[in-house]
């Protein structure tokens, strides 16, 4: 898909991912649910695109190594099953020196976005990146279930669940 596209359009995805994402909440630009609906998610679109037009024969997994050492400021073998610890989870909400909606939400969003990414334009993702965007599908579901009066959480759990399946099917 040419860098001229901005933002998340189904009339210019590419066929398979609409065959595997055909619920409407996917394709929006505004749902703050949706992987490309935030500006974190719609900010992680842009730069794949910009990062796959100057890297065309990388595989996937070196642009969310990026993004998880940019925005996460770790390692991406620190970005691990370790980080689904329910007990570190709980702990980091509670915590008010913790900014997890940052450090959760918004890592993760940007990793499931450009590994969605991918699909939109390129009708796959790369075998290699499915485990990274696997642990923030799983990291959001957790978060989410543990963070108390949230009006959205089970409409966001079940966005998340439809994201879970198309991972395992592309």
């Amino acid at each position: 898909m040419a860098l001229e596209s901005y933002g998340i359009d189904k009339d210019k995805a590419h066929p398979r991912a609409i065959e595997l994402i055909p619920e409407d909440f996917f394709w929006s630009c505004i749902n703050e649910l949706a992987p490309f609906g935030s500006d974190e998610g719609d900010i992680a679109l842009i730069d794949y695109r910009a990062w796959r037009s100057k890297y065309k024969v990388l595989s996937l997994l070196a642009c969310l190594k990026w993004v998880i050492e940019d925005l996460a400021e770790i390692n991406l073998t620190d970005y691990n099953e370790n980080l689904l610890d329910e007990k570190l989870l709980e702990s980091q909400i509670a915590d008010k020196n913790f900014n997890d909606h940052y450090h959760i939400y918004v890592v993760d969003v940007s990793v499931m976005a450009t590994g969605f990414g991918q699909l939109v334009d390129e009708g796959k993702i790369d075998e290699e990146g499915k485990p990274i965007i696997q642990l923030a599908i799983d990291r959001q579901q957790l978060w989410a279930k543990l963070s108390k009066n949230w009006v959205a959480r089970n409409e966001y759990i079940g966005n998340l669940n439809v994201l879970d399946r198309a991972l395992k099917q592309a």
